[in-house]
């Protein structure tokens, strides 16, 4: 039997100041805990017990061990409980680095379902851009990230696809005119561009798209966020391409007007990046079960 038994049982028979009473405790019989206690004794050199007809207490000796063995076994108890509830998820922390599109056309949904199976696991999301989260995921900052394509990615890290999506080309209603026909990339240019700014994969996409049918690329007005595209474009200071699926209820609305393009833009992923060569929390690989499965 290992020391760490012989700590256990004299952990418990302190407690229960029983031979007996431990031996229930422990689903064992009480020779067999007499019997564990003596040897310890005997390793220890020392007494640890005083025995008598009401029961056993601790001596002068035990009691010093008593001190330290009780730390110990009850952080490893505190340990057993917490990886317990870790794998009924009852607990647990999941880190996630979203790109903006990747969050609104996909994600918040899957976690809105997520959270309602796992209300006890708590999520912390950093909105970045595709670039930054990857950053995020590099530096150990994030478990795992979420993100739109174009992207790179370091070898030890695994991609998979989730979903895909298409933008469209809106403006406000005071360009109805390109609105109502369909127009060429070309005849575009000299209408007033809003994009997202430098370093972001939907703008690095925009540039190889532009790029592709010879033309460059050149914004009139930069945002930082996608939901600031959608009102400066609302507000008519000019023409951008936004996520189909945010665009239906504007669209409906009537706020916006699509322009439709002869060379249409290619379909975007999101994708869900993670380091292969790091282990997941079970509440981090339950949600990447469920994002993969869905």
């Amino acid at each position: 039997m290992s020391t760490y038994d012989y700590y256990r049982i004299f952990y418990h028979v302190a407690q229960q100041h029983s031979f007996t009473k431990a031996a229930e405790v422990l689903h064992n019989n009480q020779p067999n805990i007499t019997r564990c206690m003596n040897n310890l004794e005997t390793e220890l050199g020392c007494h640890l017990f005083v025995r008598s007809n009401r029961g056993v207490s601790l001596t002068p000796e035990g009691q010093k061990l008593f001190n330290h063995v009780a730390i110990a076994f009850e952080q490893l108890e505190l340990g057993e409980t917490e990886l317990k509830r870790d794998q009924s998820l009852t607990s647990g922390l999941i880190s996630i680095g979203v790109s903006e599109n990747a969050l609104r056309i996909m994600l918040l949904s899957k976690l809105e379902a997520f959270h309602n199976h796992y209300p006890h696991v708590r999520l912390k999301i950093s909105n970045h851009s595709t670039p930054q989260a990857i950053a995020s995921l590099e530096s150990g900052l994030v478990d795992f990230a979420i993100v739109t394509t174009p992207l790179s990615v370091q070898k030890q890290f695994q991609k998979i696809s989730l979903g895909s999506f298409r933008e469209i080309l809106i403006a406000g209603p005071k360009y109805k005119e390109p609105a109502s026909r369909i127009c060429s990339l070309e005849e575009l240019t000299d209408y007033p561009f809003v994009s997202l700014e430098n370093n972001t994969s939907t703008r690095d996409l925009h540039i190889q798209y532009f790029s592709s049918h010879g033309l460059p690329f050149r914004p009139d007005l930069e945002v930082t966020s996608t939901d600031q595209c959608l009102a400066l474009i609302q507000h008519n200071l000019g023409i951008g391409f936004y996520p189909e699926k945010l665009a239906e209820e504007p669209l409906k609305r009537g706020e916006i007007l699509q322009i439709h393009l002869k060379e249409s833009l290619p379909a975007r992923q999101i994708c869900l990046v993670q380091n292969a060569s790091r282990p997941q929390s079970i509440a981090a690989q339950k949600l990447i079960e469920t994002l993969i499965r869905i």
